[in-house]
């Protein structure tokens, strides 16, 4: 194996995980925009499924240039990691599914931003500067996404808190 191919190969695994990410986390937000009370925040997480969607055609075009194909096993995975919105939430009032839908999709934003570095230096490190400008890229919608969401998390942690207490009392 050439070190060429064998980089090649580390690439592909980090676009594989990208993806599988990237799919599952579509999923995610189309559901917060379904739980959501708020019409502007379920806009924000309709508008950043769209995106994620796209980011997700963009990192499979890229692989598929690569010589590699979207890992069915990594998506499986993605899924069943993506379902830890909802165990966060067990224990937790129905009035409060927002803003721990909130803080689970910042952490995800936050978590893809760290992803998307790795894949951008990993790309660099091997010369591959199409894909070290596709992770700066979709970092940078990462970072846009969530910089958006975050004033949200105190009105919607307030609004659930009177929720519970009003309800409670």
């Amino acid at each position: 194996m050439t070190m060429a191919h064998h980089q090649h190969d580390v690439i592909r695994r980090y676009l594989q995980d990208a993806l599988a990410a990237e799919q599952s986390f579509e999923n995610q937000l189309k559901q917060f925009a379904e739980d959501s009370q708020q019409p502007e925040l379920q806009q924000l997480f309709r508008q950043h499924a769209d995106e994620t969607r796209w980011q997700a055609e963009r990192l499979k075009g890229r692989l598929e240039l690569l010589g590699g194909a979207p890992s069915g096993v990594k998506g499986f995975m993605a899924n069943l990691f993506g379902m830890g919105p909802k165990v966060a939430q067990m224990g937790h009032e129905p009035s409060e599914k927002g803003v721990q839908n909130l803080i689970a999709a910042i952490a995800v934003e936050h978590s893809e931003l760290a992803m998307y570095e790795a894949l951008a230096q990993v790309a660099a490190a091997a010369g591959d500067l199409e894909t070290e400008q596709l992770a700066r890229d979709i970092q940078q919608q990462e970072a846009r996404a969530a910089e958006m969401l975050w004033p949200y998390v105190g009105r919607t942690a307030r609004e659930a808190f009177q929720q519970v207490v009003m309800t409670s009392g």
